[in-house]
């Protein structure tokens, strides 16, 4: 109860602070950004380096309440096909550009819901990105599987295509809340398209879950996790339900007054953690669970973990390209995001553009504070070291970040000659942690509470 009374003192249960999926996050996004310095930014990629694609399908066939994603509802196949079109010329324009020699690394396929393209759309899609880009041997291919909008069929496309992870969003398998949340999926649906994705021969399997739901307490979300569980994801995502109707419209649905307390959050996501560790899952950073052999865990445990938009990723690629309405590209120079609107994004690449519509330029001390913060997300600490070795920065300028950051927490973190680090009783305050290295202003509404 006094870690608890420690927590509340620091303002945990009233803070809201970014995810920091990157960094500045993307509320800091401006017009500074178009297609020009895109363009500079592709050619400026190494020869022979390796990338990761990223494609956006923002299309899905039922709306989930939940969701604060950019997606939109479509009824029939028409729109989907016409998108999936545009697509495929974004992804040909792109390959076309890419300096000689650079290859694929990573490609996934996120949404909204990829897995509502029809068997014959995925498998022109994955052809046309084999025909425009150097995919590397080993390449991981990933895609988020909805199991309401899955079947033999779709599974056996993406196979062929390549695919050899498989993301299952599953969020609470309590039927009282998926009625609540709009998202209607139940346990037995669940497990027959994991039964079929491992058929196929696609044995690594991701899962997200959730917890904050309305209605969702302790012995819910116990059997939720558990059942889980059942099915033996190598990797689970178990995030915090983030209330924002203010920025997703359809939230609006969900009553305000089922949901838990900042207290509350707190107790659910030490119940599911606490599951998730007796069944010998490796804890990942601050919301992430890998078994010990999974390629995460490894990453995890030799230093080479990373933070990206999908999360956590032993990704290690210094170019993320996204293809799509409102996908996100990285590069060394910062961030480029293309046009939002799925309208305002098809009309620019059939014009023969680039879609970019905003992004950041990387400034001032971005690059250092970004990779302090992605350590400590990641490792709970900051090694000197190496960012004086990486920036080249003088001794005290660091002892001085160091130092303001240690200020703000006392008791729950420690300046060591190693580096900073997160003492274990204050890693539920990892993302205010970072936050004091972020220097940019912040409004508290465009973010999600800090647990």
């Amino acid at each position: 109860m006094e870690h608890v009374n420690q927590l509340r003192r620091m303002g945990l249960f009233d803070a809201k602070v970014p995810r920091y999926t990157s960094y500045p996050p993307a509320t800091k996004f401006s017009n500074d950004v178009s297609g020009p310095v895109l363009l500079d930014w592709i050619d400026a990629i190494r020869p022979g380096a390796g990338v990761s694609l990223y494609l956006h399908v923002p299309f899905c066939r039922r709306l989930c309440w939940f969701c604060a994603c950019r997606t939109q509802g479509v009824r029939s196949d028409e729109p989907v096909r016409a998108y999936v079109e545009t697509l495929m010329q974004e992804i040909r324009a792109m390959g076309a550009r890419l300096p000689e020699g650079v290859t694929v690394a990573r490609l996934h396929w996120g949404g909204g819901t990829p897995t509502l393209l029809s068997p014959e759309m995925m498998t022109a899609l994955a052809d046309t990105i084999r025909a425009s880009f150097d995919m590397a041997p080993d390449a991981e291919f990933s895609v988020e599987i909805d199991p309401n909008e899955i079947d033999e069929a779709r599974i056996a496309a993406l196979a062929a295509a390549g695919m050899n992870r498989a993301s299952i969003g599953v969020q609470d398998f309590d039927p009282d809340i998926q009625k609540i949340i709009g998202r209607i999926q139940g346990y037995e649906v669940t497990r027959t398209a994991v039964e079929a994705l491992r058929k196929a021969g696609i044995h690594s399997l991701n899962a997200d879950i959730l917890f904050g739901l309305p209605h969702q307490s302790q012995q819910r979300i116990s059997e939720s996790v558990q059942m889980l569980l059942s099915l033996s994801p190598d990797r689970v995502a178990l995030y915090g339900y983030a209330h924002v109707p203010w920025m997703a419209k359809r939230q609006a649905m969900i009553p305000t007054d089922a949901l838990p307390t900042p207290e509350e959050r707190l107790t659910l996501f030490e119940t599911a953690r606490r599951l998730f560790l007796w069944d010998s899952y490796q804890e990942i950073g601050i919301d992430h669970f890998a078994k010990p052999e999974d390629s995460m865990a490894v990453a995890a445990r030799s230093g080479h973990l990373r933070r990206n938009f999908q999360g956590y990723t032993d990704d290690t690629c210094d170019v993320l390209i996204g293809l799509g309405a409102s996908a996100i590209s990285r590069f060394p120079q910062g961030y480029a995001q293309n046009a939002s609107s799925t309208a305002a994004y098809q009309k620019a690449v059939r014009a023969g553009e680039v879609a970019t519509g905003r992004g950041h330029a990387f400034k001032g001390e971005d690059r250092l504070r970004s990779r302090m913060i992605e350590m400590l997300m990641c490792e709970f600490r900051i090694d000197a070291g190496q960012i004086a070795q990486e920036f080249r920065l003088p001794p005290t300028r660091l002892s001085q970040l160091f130092t303001a950051a240690a200020d703000q927490f006392p008791g729950m973190v420690r300046i060591t000659p190693e580096g900073f680090d997160i003492l274990p009783e204050g890693r539920p305050l990892a993302r205010m942690i970072a936050r004091a290295f972020d220097e940019y202003e912040m409004r508290a509404e465009g973010h999600s509470s800090a647990i």
